[in-house]
């Protein structure tokens, strides 16, 4: 029987950034389910780029994993978002002063890891009825394969752990996750005859002196609970113009906000088309092009609930709330009661300073065992 740190040390090895396949790891957690008497379904589908994505739903001997209702469900994703060319060690996981490195392993294949310790450590006679372990493709990318399983009814939950790393608080709150990218058209030029065109990269820049504008208006509806306590808009990449000569004929940017539980994901993008109308109103000749590409609210789970004094007892760590984006805010719709739990600390992760807390490992394949036979 592997220990939890040999399973992320094999699970870190294997390649799973969202643009490949995530079947080899999900492959892998499959045959320590199986050894462990758990019976599971595995659900495929092809991304847009053609690529097969597994979602994997696991049951204990004698429960049913293609009966979607369920007790109590252990979420977790299998993909990582890229890393740096230069991070040679990305896949090759060591430890250093208690310390475990490497891609992934904290966001979020240290509480996967957790799982399958659990997992084969419990007799499945000992285990509650209705538990389920789900494990979902392309979280990275839009929680994708989560949202394939909720459209399918493959799974509904009365209570849902979903592994993230924070630090093993309980995360019974999160804020959403919302993208729109916004195209400004204007008309190309000479240079030296700029009055012949029209800059589409002026009309972005004051667009975007609007929208920042805006976020300092957001910002002053507060929410203790979080931090920052309130619903943050940021615009992270900006492209237009061909040459340096040439009177830009376009120019894109995309702008993402993350809302507070209870604000409609879309109240920040309704703001700035309206912002924008009233730009068009003043200029006829500004034209511009608005599309959302996500949006998902944010989640609240109430402080008493079940599960969450019951992780609050077993680590004796406060509840907490997250400011990243995950499938909680995708499951709030059909679950009950949502919480997210993982070992690590959400500021190493998506870098070379990614690393999970050896004592935390530990520390989680207890608190999950105890779940799995006590909620």
């Amino acid at each position: 029987m592997k220990t939890v740190v040999e399973h992320l040390e094999n699970l870190i090895r294997i390649p799973s950034v969202s643009s490949l396949s995530n079947r080899p790891i999900v492959e892998y957690a499959a045959r320590v389910l199986q050894g462990a008497h758990w019976d599971t379904r595995l659900m495929t589908y092809a991304d847009a780029a053609g690529l097969e994505k597994v979602n994997l739903i696991a049951a204990p001997d004698g429960q049913d994993p293609e009966d979607p209702e369920a007790d109590l469900v252990f979420m977790c994703h299998t993909d990582t978002v890229p890393y740096a060319a230069d991070w040679t060690r990305a896949l090759e996981p060591f430890v250093t002063d208690g310390l475990l490195y490497g891609c992934g392993a904290c966001d979020v294949k240290g509480f996967l890891a957790c799982l399958l310790t659990a997992i084969s450590e419990v007799n499945p006679a000992e285990l509650q009825r209705g538990l389920r372990l789900v494990l979902t493709a392309d979280e990275e990318i839009g929680c994708l394969g989560a949202k394939r399983l909720i459209a399918a009814e493959l799974i509904k939950p009365r209570r849902i752990v979903i592994g993230e790393p924070t630090s093993l608080h309980p995360a019974r709150a999160g804020k959403g996750y919302c993208l729109a990218e916004i195209t400004i058209v204007g008309e190309e030029a000479h240079s030296a005859h700029p009055q012949q065109g029209k800059s589409a990269i002026y009309g972005a820049a004051r667009l975007i002196t609007a929208i920042e504008e805006l976020s300092t208006q957001f910002a002053t509806k507060q929410n203790d609970f979080f931090t920052p306590g309130y619903t943050t808009i940021n615009i992270g990449t900006v492209m237009g113009g061909t040459a340096k000569n040439v009177v830009p004929g376009q120019c894109k940017f995309q702008v993402e906000w993350r809302p507070l539980p209870g604000e409609s994901s879309n109240s920040v993008l309704q703001s700035i088309t309206s912002i924008a109308e009233q730009m068009k109103d003043a200029d006829p000749t500004f034209r511009f092009e608005i599309k959302g590409l996500r949006q998902q609210a944010g989640f609240e789970t109430a402080e008493d609930a079940h599960l969450v004094r019951a992780i609050e007892a077993l680590t004796q760590r406060s509840a907490t709330s997250i400011p990243f984006g995950s499938e909680a805010s995708v499951f709030a719709s059909v679950a009950n009661e949502v919480v997210v739990f993982g070992p690590g600390d959400m500021r190493t992760a998506h870098s070379r300073r990614e690393c999970v807390p050896l004592s935390e490992l530990h520390e989680a394949v207890l608190c999950i065992k105890s779940l799995m036979q006590n909620v």
